[in-house]
């Protein structure tokens, strides 16, 4: 059995807002979800969980769709400016945990 991924609501809300853009470039394309579901490799329900944003698709599907979409760069802005972390960089500070390698 699958664990669920719990979101807090304003990550649900980003995740929901992705789906909808996912959408959004599929209906400007003039692609049926059935038709992205072809070109993806995914059923067309779960075509439509993403437009929903659910939690429970992985994030190689979401990657799958923006990249059937022609929008798959867009991916590569995720974390590209990161202000906090540049200012512990420039700091010189630790971080209370340090990342995994």
């Amino acid at each position: 059995m699958k664990n669920k991924v719990l979101l807090l609501p304003k990550s649900k809300h980003i995740l929901e807002t992705v789906g909808y853009q996912i959408k959004l470039a599929r209906l400007r394309r003039n692609i049926s979800a059935q038709l992205l579901a072809d070109r993806v490799g995914i059923s067309r329900a779960t075509v439509w969980q993403i437009e929903k944003g659910e939690e429970s698709v992985s994030i190689g599907a979401y990657l799958k769709c923006l990249e059937s979409l022609g929008l798959a760069e867009s991916f590569l802005n995720i974390a590209k400016d990161d202000p906090v972390g540049r200012m512990y960089q420039d700091a010189g500070l630790k971080s209370a945990r340090k990342s995994s390698k």
